[in-house]
């Protein structure tokens, strides 16, 4: 694709939105989120650091493409503030003293910015002479960085049943927001850049997918979530009062049937019915089953007759 040799208003006027307003800010709420909770749990560091590289490639494709000015800038907006954050993780998560995290992430900064610059250097010549593949490798290393960096969040909800921890939902939404005007922005343009393009549909697509997991999450736990109210306290509060009340993955309470009543209770192993036929004292029309004594061992528990209709090789265990 050749570069845009003229910009329309209406893509200047979408990419600032998206770019100028959005991506210039979203990782801000991030970074105070950080700073007041003292901590990045729930917030992968793999994923900041994939983002903050990300914007290398990115950078060099929308400079060498001339696409508009908000564009432009965009990346290194969004690799400066998201390196930020990575830095906090470091601080807070890794337990790195304060100098060093400052020291490591202004390096890491200044190694981000020379790379950038001499891969524009040294395609921008090739490019404009016809030799397109190396920019489209470059649109297609960060649409993948872009996308594997929104991965690690998706490990951080399935350890929490699907609740978002440490990401803020002020970040998630402005981020999203500026996804969509930029993608706006290349609708607008004379031609539509595929590529480019592709970096936006995946980043709204997986961040959509972080909303719609905390929702179901807020679904399934609506009733702890409405007696912890009740009680004057935050879910986690509640639940470290009450462990049971916790959502879990797998069901460990061991469950009975009763056959004739068509439901099933909870009980104890101790409860535990071993029902087994006797045709010779009992009938066929008996059972015997295991009634619990609370005084007595359970290797002396003795089995009394009870009248209810036994079936041959029933067994509950």
């Amino acid at each position: 694709m050749a570069p845009q040799t003229s910009i329309p208003p209406a893509a200047n006027v979408l990419g600032t939105i998206g770019t100028g307003i959005c991506w210039c800010v979203q990782i801000l709420p991030q970074i105070w989120h950080n700073w007041h909770r003292k901590s990045t749990d729930g917030l992968p560091s793999l994923m900041l650091m994939l983002w903050a590289s990300c914007a290398v490639p990115f950078g060099v494709y929308a400079i060498v493409e001339n696409f508009n000015i908000a564009l432009q800038v965009q990346p290194q907006c969004f690799g400066g503030l998201t390196l930020i954050a990575w830095g906090q993780s470091l601080y807070y998560h890794g337990h790195w003293r304060a100098w060093t995290a400052t020291l490591t992430t202004i390096l890491v900064a200044i190694g981000f910015a020379v790379t950038e610059t001499i891969l524009i250097l040294t395609l921008r010549g090739p490019y404009y002479r016809g030799v397109e593949w190396p920019m489209m490798m470059m649109a297609i290393i960060a649409s993948v960085m872009l996308a594997v960096g929104l991965i690690p969040p998706y490990f951080e909800l399935a350890k929490r049943n699907g609740r978002v921890i440490g990401i803020n939902f002020v970040f998630l939404t402005v981020d999203w927001a500026g996804a969509f005007f930029s993608l706006m922005a290349l609708v607008a343009q004379e031609t539509f850049d595929v590529l480019g393009g592709s970096l936006y549909i995946v980043c709204m697509s997986l961040e959509l997918g972080i909303f719609i997991s905390q929702i179901i999450w807020l679904w399934r736990v609506r009733h702890v979530r409405r007696a912890a109210k009740q009680a004057g306290m935050s879910y986690d509060e509640y639940i470290a009062a009450n462990p049971s009340k916790k959502l879990s993955r797998f069901e460990s309470t061991e469950t009975v049937s009763d056959v004739e009543a068509c439901h099933a209770e909870t009980v104890t192993p101790i409860e535990k019915c071993i029902m087994k036929p006797n045709g010779t004292s009992l009938g066929a029309d008996m059972t015997e089953v295991l009634v619990p004594d609370n005084n007595t061992p359970a290797s002396h528990q003795k089995l009394e007759k009870v009248a209810r209709p036994a079936r041959p090789g029933l067994a509950v265990m």
